[in-house]
C-alpha cells in the first residue's frame, strides 16, 4: 500500500490532500508505474480529471455503487474482487508480482491484514481539520527504511518509509 500522510495519519480533508508535495508526486508515479493501482470512488473523484485514469497502470475503483462510471478504469464491489482480477496462478496473465492500494482510509483499513508492503511519505505538518486518516501501522511490521528527511520546493519536510511484514509462503501479498 502506499500513502502521505501529516502528523497524527492526516491523509485527508474535504475530499483532497491538505498539502502540495510534488517530490512525493513523483515518488508515487515512480512506485507505482506499470503496476495495478486501486482506489475507493472518493480517491478515484480527488484525482483531477485530467489524471483519470492513472496513465500507464490499470486503475481499478471499488464501491458498492454498480452504476458507478470511471472512465478508462475497471469498477468492482469489493476490494476481495479487485485483487482477484491480478492474483491468478504464477505464470498466468492475471499474475502480478506488485498490486498497489492507493486510498482512501476505508481501503487502507480493508487492506492491512493482506498487505506486506507499505511505502509511506511522512510529512512535517499539522493538518488540525483533517478528516480522513491512514490505518495504525501495528505490530508485525518492520520499518525497514527509515527514509532520508528532505526539504521539498514547496517548504515542506518529508521522508519516505518503507515497511514490511513476514508472510508464512503461500500467503496472498499486496502492496
Amino acid at each position: 500500500m502506499i500513502w502521505a500522510e501529516a502528523h497524527g495519519g492526516a491523509i485527508g480533508r474535504d475530499g483532497d490532500m491538505p498539502w502540495r508535495l510534488p517530490e512525493d508526486a513523483a515518488f508515487f508515479k515512480q512506485q507505482t508505474l506499470g503496476a495495478p493501482v486501486i482506489m475507493g470512488r472518493a480517491t478515484w473523484e480527488s484525482l483531477p480529471e485530467r489524471f483519470r485514469p492513472l496513465p500507464g497502470r490499470p486503475n481499478i475503483v471499488v464501491t458498492r455503487n454498480a452504476a458507478f462510471d470511471a472512465p478508462g478504469a475497471s469498477v468492482v464491489p469489493s476490494l476481495e474482487q479487485a485483487l482477484a482480477m491480478f492474483t491468478g496462478p504464477e505464470g498466468t496473465a492475471e499474475a502480478q508480482d506488485r498490486v498497489w492500494i492507493m486510498g482512501g482510509g476505508q481501503l487502507y483499513r480493508a487492506g492491512m491484514p493482506l498487505a506486506d508492503e507499505l511505502v509511506v511519505t511522512k510529512i512535517e505538518l499539522d493538518v488540525p481539520d483533517a478528516d480522513t486518516f491512514a490505518p495504525e501501522i501495528g505490530p508485525g511490521w518492520t520499518l525497514v527504511d527509515p527514509g532520508t528527511r528532505e526539504t521539498s520546493r514547496t517548504g515542506l519536510e518529508y521522508r519516505f518509509e518503507r515497511w514490511r511484514r513476514e508472510r508464512s509462503p503461500g500467503d496472498r501479498q499486496v502492496a
